[in-house]
């Protein structure tokens, strides 16, 4: 099954396309990197295939071909963009309480069990969290959902370096137990190294690559990092000339 399908998928703003021509099929049961520079046209896609931006041209579908933005399609879909949206004057146990009546689906013994392994305490204001803790407390709301696919719109941007790597493991491990998809974007190519299986990478709002993380070091001889540098690099090339 495809978590994501795009056709001819195109966004513009006024006379300036943020994403244009993007068709893609982004398999399930991987952990994807969707990385490029600001502006790349990451968080336009993902908007998109969440159903929060609705296309200029082209189609999107998700989880099999169902109508991105459609009921069926948010009630399996958990999203969490770069600036979540936290009450900061709530307790993090009335932020949990807000998110229950936001969803149809939610599993309050998982949030309340994974907020307790992380030593995060219910009763304290979100506004006195640390920036890693907010990131942790919107990821288990985003997983209290019990979704089939997890989007991740860069929540490393704000995080120091412990912090990122903290998020990244945890994330990991509830992939590792539950076996969800997650798409993830970041213009942080070297925290997504040893977590990411499968790359997409946006340029001058086009893709310029997507395939298994495996097969792409394999055909290129070079690690992740490398890879997605030399793509980008290219890609500015071909503008300047």
């Amino acid at each position: 099954m495809n978590i994501i399908e795009t056709a001819g998928l195109g966004k513009r703003y006024g006379r300036t396309w943020a994403l244009r021509d993007c068709t893609l099929d982004v398999p399930g049961g991987h952990v994807v990197a969707l990385v490029g520079p600001n502006g790349a046209g990451k968080s336009t896609l993902l908007n998109m295939a969440t159903g929060l931006t609705t296309p200029t041209a082209g189609r999107v579908t998700v989880l099999g071909g169902v109508l991105a933005g459609s009921p069926p399609a948010l009630d399996r879909i958990a999203f969490v963009a770069q600036d979540a949206p936290l009450y900061k004057n709530l307790p993090v146990t009335d932020m949990l309480r807000v998110a229950r009546f936001l969803n149809l689906r939610w599993d309050a013994e998982r949030a309340a069990a994974r907020l307790s392994r992380l030593g995060i305490e219910p009763g304290k204001k979100v506004g006195a969290l640390s920036g890693g803790q907010k990131a942790q407390l919107a990821l288990t709301i985003a997983l209290a959902r019990r979704p089939d696919l997890l989007v991740l719109d860069e929540p490393l941007a704000a995080l120091d370096p412990l912090a990122r790597h903290d998020f990244m493991q945890s994330l990991l491990s509830e992939v590792a137990a539950e076996g969800i998809s997650v798409v993830l974007s970041s213009h942080m190519v070297a925290e997504l190294d040893q977590v990411a299986d499968y790359l997409i990478v946006l340029g001058r709002g086009q893709v310029l690559v997507s395939g298994e993380v495996s097969s792409l070091v394999a055909a290129h001889g070079v690690g992740l990092e490398k890879l997605v540098l030399g793509y980008l690099r290219e890609a500015s090339m071909e503008v300047a000339a």
